[in-house]
């Protein structure tokens, strides 16, 4: 039998989840229709929005020169576009953080843990031996992982008894991703996981103790990250300040707005300190002769804008500035 739970609306993202795993794993006369993760045909429907490139796992590709120059966006200018575009919920703070000098972008690969309960634990684990999967079900995402992806998890705020990783499993994250964590829940061997040059974590604790009493509930799935949910293939933005989940739809317009908003504010804080305007003038839409001198000042200065002329020109054309 086959599933449309997809056509669903409004579900909460753990609602969703349970919806999800019972209508995969609890279907006794059809265990080749269950899954840990969701397909890739199934991660598309969740996701129609994006319209480029994808993983083989369906999940959306943001190609990497984007990921790299959203490095430098900050936190404040990425909310604050995604608030624009009526995306309210997309910030989660308070973490603690392996490296937190350290910024950390990547395509957000997602598991949700659950409290255990016996047999449902039972049930994925037969589904995860029937489809190939080895070692404990907290290895089974770090398998999937590919080189620019963050391992995003949900383990309900879980510290003692919720590490999630230690420094073994964070080695074999760093090797496969080249990337860290971000986990609503814990690691332990922080010391060791200190150690791994590259990896970082946005974790919300520490702790010596190992995992007991959880499960895992599916991969590549929704997840709520505190304040947020994080879809399979979102973008990441981690700095000191948070975390920032971006839909991949949005993540080259974002990165736009916010290189034209550094250029257009290294100008503006120039002619400022030259007394050639006023604030009052600056502070507001752009006349006509403060167009053309930032346009005559970008020739002289062309080392300071971060996108390329023609991205620069595309995105002025249409837009008040």
């Amino acid at each position: 039998m086959k599933y449309e739970f997809f056509k669903l609306s409004s579900i909460g993202a753990g609602i969703f989840s349970a919806l999800i795993i019972c209508s995969l794993w609890f279907t006794a006369n059809d265990l080749k229709a269950q899954q840990v993760t969701l397909s890739p045909e199934q991660i598309r429907a969740i996701t129609p929005e994006w319209k480029g490139e994808r993983s083989a796992d369906g999940r959306p590709y943001i190609a990497d020169k984007w990921m790299e120059r959203l490095k430098n966006v900050s936190i404040e200018e990425a909310w604050g576009f995604l608030r624009n575009k009526g995306y309210h919920n997309q910030f989660e703070g308070d973490w603690m953080i392996i490296h937190p000098e350290s910024v950390m972008v990547g395509r957000a690969l997602t598991a949700q843990y659950l409290p255990l309960r016996p047999d449902w634990d039972k049930a994925i684990k037969m589904v995860g031996e029937k489809e190939g999967r080895i070692g404990a079900t907290n290895s089974w995402p770090i398998d999937m992982l590919k080189p620019g992806d963050i391992y995003v998890a949900d383990a309900f705020g879980k510290v003692v008894d919720g590490t999630l990783i230690g420094d073994n499993l964070g080695n074999a994250i760093y090797a496969k991703s080249k990337n860290g964590v971000i986990f609503y829940g814990s690691v332990r061997d922080i010391e060791g996981l200190e150690k791994i040059n590259g990896f970082n974590g946005w974790i919300k604790g520490y702790d010596p103790s190992y995992i007991q009493q959880m499960m895992l509930g599916g991969i590549n799935q929704p997840i709520r990250l505190g304040r947020t949910v994080v879809m399979p293939g979102d973008a990441i933005l981690a700095k000191k300040g948070g975390v920032v989940v971006i839909p991949p739809a949005l993540v080259e317009e974002l990165v736009l707005n916010a290189e034209f908003i550094a250029i257009r504010d290294v100008f503006g804080i120039q002619r400022l300190k030259e007394g050639k305007y006023t604030p009052g003038q600056i502070d507001r839409q752009w006349d006509d002769a403060i167009k053309k001198d930032f346009l005559s000042w970008l020739d002289q200065n062309p080392d300071k804008l971060k996108m390329t002329r023609a991205e620069l020109d595309a995105y002025m054309k249409d837009r008040t500035w």
